[in-house]
């Protein structure tokens, strides 16, 4: 964990479904600007809801996540540049 604390991102990043379950709600739009720690995604697994944090500052460039649909854990779900 403290490599994960201690990383930098650099060039696009994608966001990966941490775990099999269903995309709630997507907070951003392609194009949009966002702050490292500012909500992406709500993904429901286990009757838990989880907010998908971006992980860096960056621009939004593909979403892949739609609403309502079921994803696998591992399944991409947008790309962060």
């Amino acid at each position: 964990r403290a490599q994960e604390a201690t990383a930098t991102f650099d060039g696009p990043l994608t966001i990966n479904s941490p775990m099999p379950g269903k995309v709630v709600k997507v907070l951003v739009e392609k194009d949009q600007e966002v702050n490292e720690g500012e909500g992406l995604l709500i993904i429901e697994a286990m009757k838990m809801e989880n907010e998908l944090r971006a992980p860096k500052a960056g621009i939004i460039k593909i979403i892949q996540a739609i609403e309502g649909s079921t994803v696998e854990g591992g399944a991409p779900l947008c790309i962060l540049e």
